[in-house]
């Protein structure tokens, strides 16, 4: 049944399905960060520009725009090992530290039936990494307890790989191709994918022609990344993310929305930070805590103006928050365009600039 103001079922999963054939799919960045394509999408009329490539967005950004990105590192934060009792393989990727818990972190588990509580995980070369199971969650999710010696992101440094997507057939040799070049505060599970055809180059440019930046966080997690199976999106769990506002961002971000300046988000992660702080203040205030703010269609946008953007999986979260910041019809039209004519879909893949005039 469709939802008044709605020709579609806007609650039904099925309603954000599209066709991606799997060679559309890109399974290493682009040679240069700002060489990837981009498509620029008007946002309330659905028209579309394919012409340029990344490092042409300059044209389409003002003096006075405000981009905000966010500054979140990748940990690697993916480890293999085996249960110190019967040797067998354990996988365990960590999804975030606990608020006042030095050595305790949420991770996700592959095969979770065989790790309970008191199960210990061994890591590395003579116990360089033991991981203790303190808690049981659902759906694969494990609290282990960390002992190491040392400094733990050394440790990870050393022990951990770069959790990159299932669809990432190989792991890369140059890990920073899964950092933002302004990755800063180190906690993440995800990279905020958008950010990836940035250069400093491309900044310094921007900065030159009156272009506004700032920094926000959010770690990425399962909040994220996590797949829909709810028929009615409605049911989704979304899990909570950490993110950090601080004053200077807040106070410039206010600045911009008195003056009638438009913010520009990087990336869906940013989007649901300046979204969340925006729907908890009425306004930009420098702040921390979690969220698990589900954008869909029907969702009243408030902090920001324009989004840059990679191309979502199919019934995504991330595809309902695209969606819901335009129309889900402009975003699949835009989506079969984009398959037509080669673009590359998904974390490696190019961009779409979702802009609106002021």
């Amino acid at each position: 049944m469709n939802t008044p103001g709605f020709d579609y079922d806007v609650f039904s999963l099925s309603s954000y399905d599209y066709e991606l054939p799997p060679e559309r799919i890109a399974q290493s960045p682009s040679q240069k960060r700002d060489f990837s394509r981009l498509l620029v999408m008007d946002r309330d009329t659905g028209k579309i520009t394919d012409e340029d490539h990344f490092a042409d967005i300059e044209k389409y950004l003002h003096a006075g725009d405000v981009l905000v990105r966010n500054n979140t590192k990748v940990i690697p934060a993916r480890l293999l090992g085996e249960k110190k009792e019967t040797h067998a393989h354990v996988e365990i990727l960590l999804l975030r530290q606990l608020e006042g818990k030095k050595d305790e972190w949420l991770c996700l588990v592959g095969n979770a039936k065989t790790v309970k509580v008191g199960t210990v995980v061994s890591f590395g070369n003579e116990d360089d990494l033991l991981a203790t199971c303190l808690e049981v969650k659902e759906e694969g999710l494990r609290v282990f307890r960390f002992d190491y010696r040392g400094i733990f992101m050394e440790v990870l440094d050393r022990l951990g790989r770069m959790p990159l997507p299932p669809y990432i057939h190989a792991q890369l040799g140059d890990n920073s191709r899964y950092q933002t070049v302004y990755a800063k505060v180190e906690g993440s599970a995800a990279a905020p994918t958008a950010g990836f055809h940035f250069t400093e180059e491309l900044f310094r440019r921007l900065e030159e022609k009156g272009v506004e930046i700032l920094d926000v966080t959010l770690h990425i997690g399962l909040g994220t990344f996590r797949p829909v199976k709810e028929d009615d999106i409605r049911k989704h769990d979304m899990h909570s993310e950490f993110y950090i506002m601080d004053e200077k961002t807040a106070e410039r971000l206010n600045l911009a929305k008195r003056e009638n300046r438009r913010i520009i988000a990087i990336g869906t992660t940013s989007t649901r930070t300046l979204e969340s702080v925006y729907q908890r203040f009425g306004t930009f205030r420098a702040c921390s805590g979690d969220t698990k703010l589900f954008i869909y269609p029907g969702f009243q946008y408030q902090a920001i103006d324009c989004l840059i953007t990679n191309f979502h999986l199919p019934k995504s979260t991330l595809l309902m928050l695209v969606s819901a910041f335009s129309s889900r019809d402009h975003i699949l039209h835009a989506y079969r365009h984009a398959v037509e004519k080669g673009y590359r879909f998904f974390s490696f893949g190019d961009a779409m600039f979702i802009t609106r005039e002021k």
